[in-house]
């Protein structure tokens, strides 16, 4: 029988290829949209991961979600001094989130307030994705756009408090098959994980309704 970490990866990854793959994220990665689109999908993981990291000090002590709870992993601060380098020092001034944005948050703080195993979900959606697939959109970034090498702008991609992504990766696979819940929980933390990747994919959608490529 597959592990729960093989489960959720397995059952998700139609919804994570599509977000992965999605026109704005292409266009990004591919160089031919400009910092702007850069700073305001910078922008909008903000509005994300200030809902992940608010909830976290409460989730703490909690049996399901505690463990997950690792302030080496918090990017709220990464991405504020992201922010001020693309924005400016009043960076927090006209700071708006997208529709999608304001969905996704939404839902990340209904299920740190309600439901600590759907955060789960969202956690491991948003944090093993910036460990794996960040780390290409870092190395674009830096040639693209010319930031210095992991540093200010690109800061959210680097996580210095984690010496071997790798190990640290199988580490949290662990906590994903020691998640002490039943059969029928395990499902709905799998299905919740495909809604963040479809949360994911609709703010890609309008980023790409924000920024289209101009024939």
């Amino acid at each position: 029988m597959d592990s729960f970490a093989t489960l959720i990866r397995t059952a998700s990854h139609e919804q994570h290829v599509a977000a992965e793959t999605s026109t704005f994220m292409s266009d990004l990665l591919g160089g031919r949209l400009g910092v702007s689109a850069y700073t305001r999908y910078t922008e909008q993981l903000w509005f994300v991961y200030e809902a992940l990291e608010s909830g976290a000090a409460r989730l703490a002590s909690d049996p399901l979600a505690g463990p997950f709870v690792q302030p080496e992993l918090f990017r709220l601060a990464a991405l504020e001094r992201d922010l001020a380098h693309l924005r400016g020092a009043g960076w927090r001034t006209g700071l708006t989130a997208l529709p999608a944005t304001e969905e996704y948050a939404a839902r990340v703080r209904e299920c740190a307030g309600a439901w600590p195993a759907g955060y789960i979900a969202h956690h491991y959606t948003r944090y093993l994705g910036d460990l794996s697939g960040g780390q290409i959109i870092r190395d674009r970034a830096e040639r693209t756009w010319g930031f210095e090498r992991k540093g200010d702008g690109v800061r959210f991609y680097v996580f210095e408090d984690i010496a071997n992504p790798a190990a640290f990766k199988r580490g949290y696979r662990e906590l994903l098959d020691a998640v002490n819940a039943d059969d029928l929980e395990k499902q709905r933390i799998v299905t919740e994980c495909k809604r963040a990747f479809a949360l994911n994919t609709a703010l890609f959608r309008e980023l790409g309704e924000e920024f289209p490529l101009t024939a």
